[in-house]
Parts: structure tokens; sequence; C-alpha cells
């Protein structure tokens, strides 16, 4: 790797490659929890893991923010002479970046990658330019690209929507863009691609015809899928929820409104869930609720892992910090089996008030060290049993005799009406949930005692 900076202008000097130290070490610019090459269960914490930088808010957000200015003025945009050579330099530092960090992987938008050109041409130009020298980094460093996705929220030409916009205009313009964005993840060896909604719902149902702006997402997502597939494109594609903000309520509410979404428009075989951490607070929900809810639907795919300010009531995107919450979180993707195509994407910024350049590698080596502790605990529980063979147990009248017979579909509703008949009230249901037992287990797995 030494190699790979001889000659090239650093933008992070002073920082080295992040090596793990362990728990024991004080110094902020190394693991504690996160060793990659270290064994959890049959696999090495890093293939649990699949980290990923997200290129918006590492190397794009400045700090503004609606109260005040930029307050990360970013040194690889103030040394270029225009837009197409800042975006040269953000690369350079982006790469720089997550090989210092030990990241295997990163996730880039559009238009975070190339400026938006003066026609869909121009940007189409613009955007492979930088896929070409994107293409040569990833060789060059090992790292991979886990998804790409397609801006279709910034510009103002998406005020009313991309796909469910009223103007055809706008809808065909996001096929343009989102063909290019799907070319360039291909040609850069991606391994999903995201969709997410971030005008795809509506602000006053007085404007608004719900039906047919659904129907024109489905159509637009199938069409999308059926693009991608002709062009070669094996890997996974993601919708990811989220109920509002910037919309009143956003078509991809929360993961069980996917589900019902892909389901009704016969597109679950080729879709799978990103869910996000702060989406799933803004939706009333846990985080582990909903990376649940999509291992039941068999529809987990990938994570952008950051977290929320429950009082804030809005998106702030901070780094993950809460080990109970990876651990619940980590719990769920082991039982359905692990990412696969998918992985953990840092969709997360540094505070505005984070203005040192170590700040962002400090914030990602804390979201790293969490869902590492997160994943260890999480095969701790699976390893001692307890709260697993506890909810089996709890289940296990559904296992023999007439419980097994319901669960396979062999009893009519007559059927189980009899039954319960015949057996009378008694102390049927009585029993404890035993959920203040459960709790005090995982907290001993939390303290690692």
């Amino acid at each position: 790797m030494a190699d790979y900076y001889a000659g090239k202008k650093e933008y992070f000097p002073k920082i080295p490659k992040i090596q793990y130290e362990g728990p024991k070490s004080d110094n902020p610019l190394a693991f504690k929890y996160y060793d990659p090459e270290k064994k959890v269960g049959k696999k090495k914490m890093k293939d649990h893991l699949r980290f990923a930088v997200a290129y918006w808010h590492s190397f794009c957000a400045d700090g503004t923010d609606p109260f005040g200015a930029a307050t990360h003025p970013h040194p690889w945009i103030a040394d270029a002479k225009d837009s197409m050579e800042a975006a040269e330099h953000k690369m350079d530092a982006a790469f720089e970046f997550i090989t210092k960090l030990g990241a295997d992987f990163y996730c880039f938008h559009d238009r975070d990658m190339a400026p938006e050109g003066d026609s869909p041409a121009e940007s189409e130009k613009k955007l492979f330019t930088l896929v070409a020298r994107a293409k040569k980094l990833q060789k060059a460093t090992g790292v991979k690209l886990l998804w790409g996705t397609a801006n279709l929220f910034t510009h103002p030409r998406f005020m009313n929507g991309a796909a469910t916009n009223p103007e055809f205009g706008v809808l065909a313009l996001a096929a343009s863009q989102v063909k290019t964005a799907i070319d360039a993840t291909i040609e850069l060896g991606g391994a999903g691609y995201t969709f997410w909604g971030g005008r795809e719902g509506y602000m006053s149902l007085l404007n608004t015809d719900l039906k047919r702006e659904k129907d024109h997402l489905a159509k637009f997502l199938a069409a999308a899928r059926d693009y991608a597939r002709k062009q070669g494109f094996k890997g996974a594609f993601y919708i990811e929820p989220k109920p509002m903000e910037p919309t009143k309520h956003q078509y991809d509410y929360d993961t069980e409104t996917v589900i019902g979404f892909l389901r009704h428009y016969g597109l679950d075989k080729d879709f799978r869930l990103n869910i996000e951490a702060n989406h799933a607070e803004l939706a009333g929900h846990d985080f582990c609720h909903e990376l649940e809810t999509a291992a039941a639907a068999g529809l987990f795919g990938s994570v952008d892992a950051n977290r929320g300010e429950p009082r804030n009531g809005w998106d702030t995107d901070q780094f993950p910090s809460n080990y109970y919450e990876t651990a619940l979180a980590m719990y769920a993707i082991l039982r359905a089996g692990g990412f696969t195509t998918g992985g953990l994407n840092f969709d997360a910024k540094i505070r505005r008030n984070s203005v040192d350049p170590a700040d962002l590698f400090l914030a990602h080596i804390g979201g790293m060290d969490t869902f590492a502790a997160g994943l260890e605990i999480a095969q701790r529980i699976i390893t001692d049993g307890k709260i697993p063979g506890f909810v089996k147990k709890r289940y296990s009248s559904y296992n023999t005799g007439a419980g097994a017979k319901f669960a396979v579909g062999e009893l009519s509703f007559e059927d189980l009406a009899n039954i319960g008949n015949a057996s009378g009230y008694g102390k049927t249901g009585i029993t404890s949930g035993k959920q203040e037992y459960l709790e005090n287990i995982l907290n001993q797995y939390l303290l690692g005692l």
C-alpha cells in the first residue's frame, strides 16, 4: 500500500493506517474491538460486517444545516480549478481515507462522484470519466463497491418526485439518470443497486393521485430491474424505507410497507430491503424490529448504519455508538443468515462542529468498534443458547400434536374451536414471558460477564 501513496498528494497526511490495538489501548486512532481477521463463529469479523464508507456524507457533506453555513472546508475542493478536477481530488481523498481506515467497501450516488452536466449526455460523460478513475483506484487498493445509486431528490426538477412525478418528462429524465447509474455500478462491479425514494411520496393528498403514483413507481422499478438484468447485472436491488422527510409521507414508509408494496406489484423476487437505523426510529420502530421484519419475509438485504437523536425528530445521521442496539441488530442479522451482497454502510456524518481532519476517522472507528462489539455479543447469545432456547421452548406446543397439525394447515376452524371447547379455560395462557430474565441475560452478555 505504501507504493499506492508514493507520489500522491495525501489529504490526511498525519493519519496512519488504522490498526487493531484492543480494548486497553488509549490510542484514539486505533480499533478497540474491530479486529478484521478475528474469527467470530465461522467467519472473520470483516466478512461478517462488510463495512462500507458512504461517499456522500464523508466527502461531500460540509456541515451546512438550515441555520448555518459550511463548517467543513474540504481541502480536495479548495485546490481545484473546476468541478471535474474537484471531483477527481475528492475521489483521491476518498480512496486514501477508505484504505487508511481499512474498510473493504464504499457506496455512492452518481452526483457524489461526478457533477451534473448541461445535458443528460454530458452528465453521463462526466460520470464515466470518474468511473474509469474509480476502477483504477479499486484495482490499486482492493476496495470494492458495495452498491451504487442515483440522486433523484436534490435537483429542483425532482421537487414533486422522480418516478412518482405528475410530469412524465421528469420521470423520463429520472430513468435516464438511473440507467447511467446502473451502468456505472455494473462497470465498477457493484454487489447491489439501491433505490431510496427521497421524494417519492406526497406533501398533500389534495393534489395527489396516490394510486397512480404508486403504480408508476412500480413500473419504473420493474423497468429498471429488467434493464439491469439485460445488461448482465446479477446483484441485488434494494429499497430503503423512510417514513417522511423530505415529504410528508413517503411510499416506502417502513419495512412492512415496502414488503407489501413489493409483493403487491410482484417485485419481491428481485428486490430486498436496505434498512437504516435512523429511518426506523423516524417510523416509530426499533432498528432490530425493522431487521427482524425484513428477515421474516425473506427480504433482508443490507444496512445503512447510523443512529438518530430521539429528541430531535429528524434524520440526524449520527454515527452508531449504542452497543445494546448493535448487539440486537447483529443478532437479527446472524439469524437471517448474515450478509451476502449487502453490508454495513456508514450513512452517517460527523457533527457540524467536528472540524478536525481526524474527526472523520474517529467517527468511523467508533462506529466500526460498536458493530464489532455487537457482533461478538450476538454470537455469544447464539452460542450460549439461553435466549434462543427459551424462545424455542415458548413455542414448543406447536411442534407436536394438534399444535403441529395447525402449523401445517391441517386443522379447520371448527377443529380449533372443538379443541378449545374440550380443553376448557383452566390456566391456559397464564405462562410467564420472562422478559426481565431475558433482559438481565442480555445485560450480562453486554458487560462481558
